[in-house]
Order: structure tokens, then sequence, then C-alpha cells
């Protein structure tokens, strides 16, 4: 499972050529098509790329083998420059073992997602390819009222250009949604609230490395079984950890309790620096009050704080970075080089 090598940035699409849009987690494209023909409405007239559906796209309870059907499709195509999620879910372990690595492997393409697609990212960075942790079609092109600027500019970059992009703190933020069913919802700009800045802890350095990570309870589900995971947590060292958590919104001892394990496991030790996502504090099932989602985000923080003291304590982390299951969202390259500047409290990845 080692890779050969450090990943590399497989060529980047520009304007005007084919990505293919797939659904390797749910199908809910399907179900709720308002964002995502706003999505890919977007995708056209904002990015002048041209999408391309496959089998299982917008289709609900598609087995593993389907959506893995469409993967290889979409890479295999040489008429196709790219590959976008159009949304997450909660079941894309099972594709992995079906996945052709070799065809994979020989048809590097960036690849767009987050969220379950975290196993999705894992797989191809372990294959040699750098991807792109961000940027779904119908959370952040379908987004209500417009494109957020900060989340359009990172797109643009992370789609169609190389080199280093310094990414910068939201000055104002959503993590409450709107009924996707209710045209309603996409007339309007939402409704944002301040910032905040990042937490910065730690020691003052400089990190640099590769970036490993993603969805934090996707990561656990990894870890229990024993799938995408280096054994030898050397393989990490030096790498820049990144994580998030989702509108599940897990509690703050679970989120400890996954960091302990990560710890115990000798990976936290390893890594030279943590981007945190902002934490998402309300959901459907939990419509928290403007006090309880403060008290949940501190919550959070404090577990990882604690997590780090007793097995980083050296670490330098950032915390409530714009990356995740939040609104603006930053796209943050999954296995390419980013820098963590504790003096000068800048963060900077490379597309």
């Amino acid at each position: 499972m080692t890779p050969s090598a450090l990943p590399v940035y497989p060529p980047k699409p520009a304007p005007g050529d084919r990505l293919a849009i797939v659904s390797p987690s749910s199908g809910l494209p399907g179900v709720l098509p308002l964002p995502y023909e706003l999505g890919l409405d977007r995708l056209r007239k904002e990015y002048g790329l041209e999408p391309v559906e496959y089998p299982a796209t917008r289709k609900m309870g598609a087995t593993p083998q389907e959506r893995a059907d469409d993967l290889h499709a979409a890479f295999a195509d040489p008429t196709v420059k790219a590959v976008m999620a159009s949304i997450g879910g909660d079941d894309q372990i099972t594709v992995l073992p079906l996945l052709d690595r070799e065809l994979l492997r020989a048809n590097p393409k960036p690849f767009f997602g987050w969220s379950d697609n975290t196993n999705l990212l894992l797989a191809l960075r372990n294959l040699g390819m750098v991807t792109y942790h961000g940027a779904s079609v119908m959370c952040e092109l379908g987004r209500p009222g417009a494109l957020h600027p900060l989340t359009a500019d990172s797109i643009r970059a992370a789609l169609f250009t190389h080199g280093p992009y310094e990414i910068r703190p939201a000055d104002r933020f959503r993590d409450t949604d709107k009924d996707w069913s209710d045209p309603a919802t996409f007339t309007a700009e939402p409704e944002m609230r301040p910032a905040g800045g990042w937490t910065w802890h730690g020691p003052r350095k400089v990190a640099e490395g590769r970036t490993w990570g993603g969805n934090l309870e996707t990561l656990a589900q990894l870890l229990m079984a024993d799938r995408e995971i280096e054994r030898d947590p050397a393989a990490y060292e030096g790498d820049v950890l990144f994580l998030e958590t989702s509108e599940e919104l897990p509690a703050a001892e679970k989120v400890f309790r996954i960091l302990r394990s990560m710890g115990e496991r000798g990976l936290l030790a390893r890594f030279s620096a943590l981007l945190m996502g902002r934490p998402k504090t309300w959901s459907f099932d939990r419509p928290n009050s403007p006090g309880e989602k403060e008290s949940y985000a501190a919550g959070q923080r404090e577990a990882v704080l604690r997590a780090l003291d007793a097995y980083a304590p050296q670490m330098l982390a950032v915390l409530d970075v714009d990356l995740g299951h939040t609104d603006p969202q930053v796209v943050i390259p999954y296995g390419g080089e980013v820098r963590v500047d504790g003096y000068e409290q800048r963060i900077t990845v490379t597309y």
C-alpha cells in the first residue's frame, strides 16, 4: 500500500474541457435536483467546464460496484480532464475494495470531493496522486444566493492553476441550512455570522509538508477497518494533518477519543502541524441555538487541544480554518504541499 513516490500533481483542466461528475457516496442529485442543477450551471457559466454525468450520478441507492464502474469510466476517458463528486455520504468505504487501482494509477486526474470522499482522496494519494479536498457540486457550487467569493476563487485556483495560493480567514461564515427541496431556498443569500478568525496554538515555527487527513469520522472508519492507513506511522513523518467534522456533530468526547486512538497508534506525533476545520454546529436533527452552537464549538476545540497536549505537544495547530463542512470553504490539496507559518500566522497551499 505504500506509495512508490511522493504524490504528484496530475495535469489540470482548462476552460472548455469536460469534467466528470460522479456520486461515489450518495446519489442525492436524483432526490434533490435543485442545488445539483445550479451547481452544474455554474460549472458551465462561471468556470467554462462541460459536466459529464454517469449512470449512477443521479441514482440513489446505487451499488458500490455501480459507483466504482462510474469512477473507472471517468478516469479512463481521455476526453475527461478532471473528476468531481456531486456530494458526500456515509458508505464510500464499501467502494474501495472494488477499485481498479492500476487503471486509476495509469490515468491520473485531479479529483475534487470532501467529507465521505476522504475515502477516495486517501486511496488516490496512496496511488501517487495529489487530489483536492473541497468543491462538491451540490454544496459549494450549488450554494444558495451566489457563489461565495472566497470559495469561488479557491475553486478556480485549484482547478486551473499550479503553484502557491495563500488561504485567508473568512470574515463571516454560515453553518445553518435550509430545505434543498424548496425553490425559495436558492433565491436569497444565506444568513452569515462573524467568523472570529483562526486560533493558533503551539510553538511559533514554520511547518511544511504534504497534507494528509480529511473528515475525522471517515478516518475513524478507515482506521477501524484497517484500510488505506500506513501500518508504519513513520510514513507520515513531517506531513501536515488536516481534519474536519461533519453535520452529524460528533460529541467532543468522541472527537477526543478518535484523536487519542491516533495518538496511541503513534500517528499524531508524526505530523508537523494540524489544520482543524471550523466545526459544523447546527443540523436539521440538532437545530442548536446561538449559545448551543458556541458551546459545541468550544467543546470541540478543547477536545482537540487536549489530545495534542497529550500526544503531540510540540505540534503547531491552527483551529477554525475554513475547510470542510463550512461556508465559505477553501480547497485543500490532498497530498499536496502546504506551508504553515506560525511566525506570520499565514497558511499557503500549493495547487
